[in-house]
């Protein structure tokens, strides 16, 4: 199974993907945990992303399209759900062009809808819990003023090609995964 999983910043695609990894045995590829990694570790493409992240911004296309195409190509035919890619029209056009490459396509686009509110409160307290310095309320609502302007375009991209699934984001963790489970099912 191929996946996107696709929502606001904040609305749980982490949280669900561990999920969905340990239920449907799938690769988990999150961007933004990649790039967290390299900013820890200082690599040259950490400090690049660092400045884009630390503003709230998305890191460019050349950047997290190489990245992806590194991942999938090291998956070879397996499962995999993309968590945080694409994030721009262009990113979803380049991933199509890395499938393509790689003679496979993509199973499903899990989309999680959550209102924003809900997003600034679980940001907000995700920041006391982790630290994470990305997480600040002026960088979140920036985050979702990007999202709104570069990423919130992907789902009309994916619904005309039959492969975006809406699943409600709000609820307890257990619901959410519930609705996730009941989407997939009907894949297999």
């Amino acid at each position: 199974m191929r996946l996107i999983l696709f929502g606001p910043p904040g609305a749980g695609k982490g949280t669900q993907a561990d999920f969905i990894r340990d239920r449907y045995e799938v690769e988990h590829i999150s961007t933004g945990d990649v790039l967290r990694e390299a900013m820890k570790n200082e690599t040259e493409v950490g400090l690049y992303a660092k400045s884009f992240m630390d503003k709230g911004e998305l890191v460019p296309d050349e950047v997290v399209t190489e990245i992806i195409r590194q991942k999938i190509s090291a998956i070879g035919e397996g499962g995999f759900m993309l968590d945080g890619f694409p994030r721009t029209l262009e990113q979803a056009r380049s991933l199509g062009s890395i499938l393509a490459d790689a003679g496979i396509g993509i199973d499903a686009v899990i989309f999680l809808e959550v209102p924003d509110e809900e997003v600034v409160q679980r940001i907000t307290k995700r920041q006391k819990i982790e630290g994470r310095q990305d997480d600040t309320e002026g960088v979140i609502r920036n985050r979702l003023r990007v999202y709104k302007d570069q990423t919130s375009p992907l789902k009309d991209f994916y619904e005309k090609t039959g492969v975006l699934r809406t699943v409600e984001g709000v609820g307890q963790i257990s619901d959410i995964a519930g609705r996730i489970d009941g989407v997939l099912k009907q894949l297999q």
